[in-house]
């Protein structure tokens, strides 16, 4: 592959990642792309050798690749860059084993990793996660064989040939060499970022009982209780997970940042239609229900999604059994409860109106991985409701609740193979349709883990450098277990995705509970090829 030469590979039905040489090619390319503003394209994930363009339904694959090799790449100018220090207590849990793996001493590894000087290539995983390139050669080590589920902030890690340090807990499949104390995303400071794009970066060794060191940020001010609105909802009892969600924060993935927002999206357009919201208008995604919320004043509001028992309890005594997803008017003290789903695995609250809470990064969504976005709700929590903008009272029909989608135990999911389909034998890309995929009870909004009998098997060898993934992304660690990328995903990452999930059947995973068994189909009705 020559200097001029892009490879196209098909990353699902709304996106293609093009890899070319090196990093300096991916700089070079990203910086024409956000210039050349191409229609259509919502996103560019730039990684350490491809960039990942995704695109919406007013263009297609085959437009935005024409559009794409009619763009001339340059030299990229970058300003003087800053140093940074960051100082490392070198106490990772990985770093014996990585010392064996390659074969020299703990100290050696510690004094290779604080002579080089790293420059931060490019943003993923998480807010404020970089992926740090130039420093000792000999530091080339592999992820781990199955990723972490929570490894703690301040983690420095290694991966390839990339060191990092996690900002937030999250999970991940780093070699952990150390800890930090240095806050590496802090939305209080501009820009919230530590380290950005073209910043140099050093790490020091500290000492156990040195001082920890923070970023400097807004200084917390003393509140007064709020006042308790005239209209909004009380929560009583919180569903096991009560989180707001709009329909996400797309366009920030540059930054590390997942779209999150629901994460069954035609739930809550439903839940919102029912009550006269636009389709976009926050509101209440509610994992196994449980969900009980006083209403003060008067309001509407409606449940959408996993199917399930939903009761008023009206101020007076009387009860009302919702037997459908409809418009419910409350008034002030009657009381809303939902049940345990008997379908599905996640429910929907809409209430007419708008919920007031600050936006961050323009979305009111919750991100459960970076936790971006609004605090889990909890008991005593009270969200006030705005008036609608009409005051006329626009309610949508009731409709019935969605047909039983799991009680066979078994789900037909459409995927699209590819990007990285090659790294995987043949006998694994059969086995991908041919075997069912039991959802383990390991899966959150970030991903659904899975569980086949017949685990998938590499047909290469080695790392796959970093790079972007999609929401419906089916990234295979080297236990062979796929996870299927949810909302909360990380935008980029070093396993190899073998498909991605046609878009139109996310949100059907998204409501499958543990214990269901997916069956994979290729989805015949889009099948666009790899192209160079």
């Amino acid at each position: 592959m020559t200097a001029s030469t892009k490879r196209y590979l098909t990353a699902g039905a709304q996106a293609v990642l093009v890899e070319v040489d090196d990093l300096s090619a991916v700089l070079a390319l990203t910086d024409a792309l956000r210039r050349a503003q191409i229609s259509g394209v919502t996103e560019l994930v730039p990684a350490a050798r491809t960039v990942l363009v995704t695109f919406d339904r007013t263009t297609d694959r085959d437009t935005v690749v024409t559009a794409i090799d009619a763009v001339n790449s340059g030299e990229v100018t970058v300003s003087e860059p800053r140093v940074i220090e960051i100082p490392v207590r070198y106490d990772g849990e990985d770093l014996a084993e990585v010392a064996a793996h390659l074969g020299i001493t703990e100290d050696d590894v510690i004094r290779r990793h604080t002579e080089s000087e790293y420059t931060m290539a490019f943003a993923g995983f998480a807010p404020g996660f970089c992926y740090l390139t130039g420093g000792d050669p000999l530091l080339d080590v592999p992820r781990r064989s199955s990723p972490r589920t929570r490894i703690p902030a301040g983690s420095v890690g290694l991966a390839g040939t990339f060191s990092g340090v996690y900002p937030r807990s999250s999970p991940g499949g780093w070699q952990l060499i150390g800890t930090t104390d240095v806050v590496m995303w802090d939305e209080q400071r501009d820009p919230p970022a530590l380290v950005n794009p073209g910043d140099r970066v050093r790490f020091v060794r500290a000492n156990d009982d040195d001082a920890a060191v923070t970023a400097t940020g807004a200084e917390p001010t003393a509140t007064e209780d709020a006042p308790v609105p005239a209209t909004g909802l009380r929560i009583i009892r919180p569903a096991a997970q009560t989180l707001l969600q709009d329909l996400g924060r797309g366009g920030h993935a540059p930054l590390g940042v997942p779209a999150a927002g629901a994460a069954d999206t035609s739930a809550l357009r439903c839940a919102n239609r029912l009550v006269g919201n636009p389709a976009d208008a926050t509101g209440l995604e509610l994992l196994l229900g449980g969900l009980e919320v006083e209403c003060l004043g008067s309001v509407d509001v409606a449940v959408a999604g996993a199917r399930t028992d939903v009761t008023v309890t009206r101020a007076s005594g009387a009860i009302w059994s919702i037997t459908d997803q409809r418009p419910i008017a409350l008034s002030a003290g009657d009381r809303l409860r939902l049940g345990a789903p008997i379908d599905g695995l996640r429910s929907y609250l809409a209430v007419r109106g708008e919920i007031e809470v600050d936006p961050v990064l323009g979305s009111r969504s919750t991100d459960t991985l970076s936790e971006v976005g609004p605090a889990p709700l909890q008991a005593g929590d009270v969200l006030t409701v705005r008036p609608p903008a009409s005051p006329a009272p626009a309610v949508g029909e009731p409709r019935p609740w969605p047909e039983d989608r799991f009680t066979t135990g078994e789900v037909t999911v459409p995927i699209l193979l590819g990007p990285r389909q090659d790294w995987f034998d043949e006998d694994s890309l059969d086995r991908l349709t041919s075997q069912p995929w039991t959802v383990t009870d390991r899966s959150n909004r970030v991903g659904l883990r899975l569980h086949g009998d017949q685990p998938l098997e590499r047909a290469r060898s080695g790392e796959l450098p970093s790079e972007g993934a999609v929401t419906g992304s089916l990234q295979i660690p080297p236990e062979g277990q796929p996870v299927l990328f949810l909302n909360d995903h990380p935008v980029t990452g070093g396993y190899p995705i073998i498909a991605v999930v046609a878009p139109s059947a996310l949100p059907l995973v998204a409501q499958a509970p543990p214990g269901t068994r997916l069956n994979f189909v290729l989805d015949s009705t889009n099948t666009p090829q790899e192209t160079s």
